[in-house]
């Protein structure tokens, strides 16, 4: 018999949102618009000048760029020509924008220009790349200071017949992202056209999106594809706010303007919304999916009061982004507003287009199986998770992948409880990762950029709380140098590594604590920060 099967893919979305409603405002960035006509246009036009390049057949192309149009374009044009788009973190420090660029062998690298400018002048070897190409600002401006090629430019090769919005095989990958591990090496983590598919539709039905979505950028593009909303606000038949700088006023402002009513972000995000100075009631209500760590009882009731909404969700890079939601129950209503917080604080359940979570053991079965804990909100265990809401595998890593998904379910790293309900409650981390306003910063590859300094004999880094960003790395640190002090070593890792990676506090002490064999207990360290706190994840 004929399979009438069709290869699912997010360029679906866009392609029947051109065909629905061509003339809906699909792309809003600065002063210029889009329709979803235009929006599918500028698409085909990118996607046939990657090919006329020479990309097709997994070919990796990088953008270094802020939340723009043209880095929505790229998530569907990069595909479409037979890429994988790697959306490299803006954030990141020359130094790991060159290990991206050389491991996942990129062949195009687009960028804003001040982000390509210090790649130059930091003398970048990025060897694979045949082309450095300059995007415009945000009122469609071409620099005239760059002096290498431009994107306005490079879209003039886009000639041809237009391209089929479909893929041969749903498994293709879609996406290379990269995320700090405990190694100290980013890993390449890899999504799959039917992943993205999924996980989309999974996102746009928990955050409640339709056609009258006006969803604000305020999660950065290249973080998991964005939760792949980049995909789901389209097949809402939403509308995409672009957002390049994410400071209070200009949140607000955008939020008034446009009548915002979803968008996407840290805790770090709701803090600054709840008490910025432009705060005020809402006159379009809002809904606000908060990841990286539970919001508090405050903010919650802060959000609630002008008019917000808070979605609980959960997951890692590894995950597309939110792989867990916590679903409200019609009963909470009733509850007071701390007793709602403390439910709505759990991790919660599976989306609707994946799989559940489980909870389980370090032992395994007789017969080598993973043991679920017993479901009493008491007994602590690892988050597994596996399905169509988890990556393909790391790119060039089989054994950091074998690892990962060891008895066929993605270990996250991430300890908790399970509850009677079922509702997953995440406690602490396995992992030696800190999760800084939702971005996570590897302790290892700091303490590395520590050690490097010649007056340093030991280091060790570990999370500690902090009232803004949820969590922050903190170093301990042994030094050799009775003149090392805690600003010349931050000048010394800030020239390393990513400013915001790079610890706020340097204890200098005469020891660190250590095992029978000599290995530094970080979790000790890790203990003394957090003893106050009954939840010791906050990131």
């Amino acid at each position: 018999m004929t399979s009438l099967d069709v290869p699912l893919t997010p360029l679906r979305f866009l392609e029947r949102a051109s065909e629905v409603v061509p003339h809906k405002n699909a792309i809003i960035d600065g002063p210029r618009r889009w329709n979803y006509a235009e929006f599918a246009n500028e698409v085909q036009r990118l996607a046939k000048s990657l090919r006329n390049s020479g990309v097709g057949d997994g070919a990796r192309v990088a953008y270094l760029a802020a939340n723009s149009a043209e880095l929505l374009i790229a998530h569907y044009a990069v595909p479409l020509a037979g890429g994988i788009l790697v959306a490299i973190n803006t954030r990141l420090a020359a130094a790991e924008v060159e290990y991206i660029c050389a491991h996942s062998e990129a062949k195009l690298l687009f960028g804003d220009e001040e982000m390509l400018t210090a790649l130059q002048s930091a003398d970048v070897a990025a060897d694979s790349v045949d082309n450095w190409i300059c995007l415009p600002e945000s009122d469609g401006r071409t620099s005239n200071t760059w002096q290498g090629s431009h994107y306005t430019d490079f879209l003039a090769d886009g000639r041809g017949t237009d391209i089929e919005w479909t893929v041969a095989d749903e498994q293709a990958n879609i996406s290379l992202n990269y995320t700090s591990g405990t190694t100290g090496r980013p890993k390449g983590v890899l999504y799959s056209h039917r992943g993205a598919f999924l996980s989309s539709l999974g996102g746009a039905h928990h955050s409640k999106f339709d056609a009258s979505t006006k969803y604000l950028w305020t999660l950065p593009m290249f973080h998991c594809n964005g939760w792949c909303t980049t995909w789901a606000v389209t097949a809402a038949l939403g509308t995409h706010v672009c957002l390049r700088s994410v400071r209070a006023d200009a949140v607000w402002a955008m939020i008034d303007e446009h009548q915002i009513t979803h968008l996407n972000g840290a805790p770090t995000v709701l803090t600054m919304l709840a008490y910025a100075e432009q705060a005020h009631v809402l006159t379009t209500p809002l809904t606000i999916s908060n990841g990286g760590a539970p919001p508090s009882p405050t903010i919650i009731a802060a959000m609630r009061a002008l008019g917000a909404s808070v979605v609980h969700i959960y997951g890692l890079t590894e995950t597309y982004g939110p792989y867990a939601v916590c679903e409200p129950q019609p009963e909470w209503d009733e509850l007071d507003d701390d007793h709602q917080a403390q439910l709505m604080a759990r991790q919660g359940v599976g989306l609707i287009s994946g799989q559940r979570v489980r909870v389980v053991r370090e032992e395994l079965s007789d017969a080598g199986e993973l043991v679920d804990v017993k479901a009493d909100g008491q007994e602590i265990g690892e988050l597994v998770m596996r399905g169509n809401g988890v990556m393909k595998g790391y790119y060039k890593d089989e054994e950091g992948t074998r690892q990962a998904t060891a008895g066929g379910w993605f270990h996250s790293g991430d300890l908790g409880v399970m509850h009677p309900d079922k509702y997953v409650q995440v406690l602490d981390r396995a992992k030696d990762v800190v999760i800084s306003g939702g971005e996570n910063i590897s302790t290892i590859e700091v303490e590395h950029a520590i050690l490097s300094h010649p007056g340093v004999l030991e280091a060790a880094v570990v999370s500690t709380p902090d009232d803004r960003w949820g969590e922050r790395p903190k170093a301990f640190v042994v030094s050799v140098d009775p003149d090392l002090d805690d600003l010349a070593l931050n000048r010394h890792v800030r020239a390393r590594i990513a400013s915001y990676k790079t610890p706020d506090v340097f204890e200098f002490v005469r020891e660190l604590p250590k095992t029978s064999t000599g290995k530094i207990r970080k979790n000790k360290l890790r203990e003394n920060e957090w003893s106050a706190l009954e939840v010791k994840i906050r990131g």
